[in-house]
């Protein structure tokens, strides 16, 4: 199956999270572990929260300093996996958006149980055209691809009827400030409240908000998407 973009980076901080419980193993703190490697204290952080991806010596002097040798051919072997993942995704780009909609439909339609957590946007599955329109027009510019951006918002749209079909089931958990940000202008962000708030109401979806004091969970830079499939 090919990877998500969400995919390769969930999986860029699963990496981050076991280099950071390495060197909290080892006692060390960020700063420790930077005048050890000789790195600006900068580069720990921005590895630990996958905001960089580490290259392979890197990992190797990470695990040394940490006093965990035998581990770094395993995170090295993780990181070679995400950099394909990678790859792959910037490849189906090339043509435009459209195709990377598509190519997580099959993932769509096996998953029965949909665990998401969000720090930064509303989640794909409740997301509004408007919103849509709005996210992928910014990725477009950014990544400087085709511009296909309507044709994958109805991809996208088009695979929404799974929150209404079957026996899919989404638990939905948001950091409250993505309900601030203004995606696509007032108006579209105005819209898109109202259909999560709908949306909530739907015995297939469990909604929680994380508040800004409230926050029991550890940052995470992206989200994290957990497909529970069916057997």
């Amino acid at each position: 199956m090919r990877p998500t973009s969400s995919g390769a980076q969930q999986a860029l901080e699963l990496l981050a999270a076991r280099l950071r419980h390495l060197r909290q193993e080892a006692s060390l703190s960020g700063r420790d572990l930077a005048r050890l490697t000789g790195w600006h204290a900068s580069k720990v952080s921005r590895i630990e929260h996958a905001r960089r991806r580490p290259a392979a010596a890197d990992i190797r002097i990470w695990c040394r300093h940490c006093g965990a040798p035998e581990q770094a051919n395993e995170l090295v072997a993780s990181l070679e996996t995400i950099e394909g993942m990678f790859v792959e995704w910037r490849h189906m780009e090339r043509n435009g958006l459209r195709q990377a909609q598509e190519a997580v439909l099959p993932l769509w339609k096996q998953t029965r149980q949909f665990r998401i957590y969000s720090s930064k946007l509303i989640p794909g599955p409740l997301q509004t055209g408007p919103y849509i329109a709005a996210g992928l027009t910014a990725l477009m510019l950014r990544r400087n691809v085709p511009d296909d951006v309507t044709e994958a918002v109805q991809v996208r749209l088009d695979k929404q009827r799974v929150v209404q079909e079957g026996d899919h089931r989404f638990a939905v958990v948001l950091e409250e400030s993505v309900l601030r940000a203004p995606i696509g202008g007032g108006e579209a962000m105005a819209a898109q409240l109202g259909h999560l708030l709908t949306a909530s109401a739907m015995p297939s979806v469990s909604l929680g908000i994380i508040p800004p004091r409230g926050r029991p969970l550890p940052h995470v830079a992206h989200g994290v998407v957990l497909h529970v499939r069916r057997r």
